[in-house]
């Protein structure tokens, strides 16, 4: 019998600043300061300094000597590079998904493009955006690959992070959800192919535009 442990102080903070930097409460490039975040959190600065080295290795923040700890940012190289290996992951993700548990896969994505619609009809942004993200781990879900779910989310949060930068930009939304759309609808069809050329654009176009807007 496995014993659940609650969570350390320096989980909870990590937890806590990791869900501000993908809801964008805390934007790109800030600075961070440890008084005023321990100050906050009602903890002590130990917990928000330990806090800070879990989420640069996560890619979230960055600390520069002299100078403080600061969220991350991404040039257009990085923007780019992140992106193929995005369309590397995710085509691999989804044509092993299509193969070890189509069905799976197909009501998955059929139940997040369900709550997507109802998230546009209401006008929730912020529920959208979570759910793109949601809609993507989809493929990761149903390899039955650990080790290929395990590289995505070497990016994943920072992905979330960078998708709520866009909620106030509806045509690009309303773009990305007919994209979502048609990916479900050729999955149920079982076919693969065109569903990774939509994949392929539909990652290389959207993601490609977060610095452009």
């Amino acid at each position: 019998m496995r014993i659940e442990r609650p969570k350390s102080l320096t989980g909870l903070v990590t937890d806590a600043l990791r869900q501000e930097i993908v809801a964008g409460d805390l934007a790109p490039g800030a600075a961070l300061s440890e008084v005023k975040i321990a100050t906050r959190l009602e903890v002590s600065r130990t917990p928000v300094r330990e806090a800070f080295q879990r989420l640069e290795l996560e890619g979230l923040v960055h600390t520069e000597p002299q100078r403080g700890t600061f969220v991350f940012t991404l040039g257009q190289k990085e923007l780019t590079d992140i992106c193929d290996l995005r369309v590397c992951l995710e085509s691999m993700a989804l044509k092993r998904a299509l193969e070890r548990d189509p069905e799976g896969l197909t009501a998955g994505l059929a139940e997040v493009v369900e709550e997507m619609t109802q998230a546009r009809a209401a006008g929730d942004d912020r529920r959208y955006l979570q759910l793109d993200t949601l809609f993507h781990q989809v493929f990761f879900d149903h390899t039955d690959n650990a080790f290929l779910n395990e590289a995505y989310q070497t990016i994943a949060a920072k992905m979330a992070a960078l998708r709520n930068r866009l909620g106030a930009h509806a045509d690009h939304m309303t773009k990305s959800f007919a994209e979502h759309r048609r990916i479900a609808e050729l999955v149920a069809a079982g076919q693969l192919k065109e569903a990774t050329a939509v994949l392929t654009a539909h990652i290389g176009r959207k993601e490609g535009s977060y610095w452009n807007l």
